[in-house]
């Protein structure tokens, strides 16, 4: 019974180690001094409403597909919106004639390229996959 119990304690715990590492955090390319930033601003810059960032740096903003599970998360957990919905704006946006969509990238590797090469360069990425190329900026 006690190594049952240990083996059950023991997998609750790697599956919280596991949940962690895959987090998602915001990045930025290492240039930008931006700092933290409200979710609010994250909010507004990934609706394409704000085209700079907070220290008056143009945005150049990269998302994975809609369908992405990573793109899924990043919009429910830090945005606090559904795809659908960020994808409604960016479309009213464009339709309008008023603004653009971001910068689609096919995948997690390339997002973290482009952040990393583009001067104002704002992504997201599971928290295991960054490296030095990006910065990892806190949304408060």
């Amino acid at each position: 019974m006690m190594i049952l119990v240990s083996m059950v304690v023991l997998l609750l715990w790697c599956g919280r180690v596991a949940y962690a590492q895959e987090s998602v955090v915001l990045i930025a390319n290492p240039s930008a001094p931006i700092g933290d930033m409200t979710r609010e601003t994250v909010r507004a810059i990934f609706a394409m409403r704000q085209r700079t960032l907070p220290g008056g740096e143009a945005a150049h903003v990269f998302v994975l597909p809609d369908k992405h599970p990573l793109h899924e998360r990043f919009t429910k957990e830090i945005l606090g919106v559904y795809p659908h919905q960020l994808r409604l704006s960016w479309d009213r946006l464009v339709f309008s004639g008023t603004g653009q969509a971001p910068n689609e990238v096919g995948s997690v590797e390339e997002m973290r390229q482009r952040v990393a090469s583009t001067p104002g360069g704002l992504g997201y990425l599971e928290k295991g996959a960054v490296d030095d190329s990006v910065s990892v900026l806190a949304v408060e």
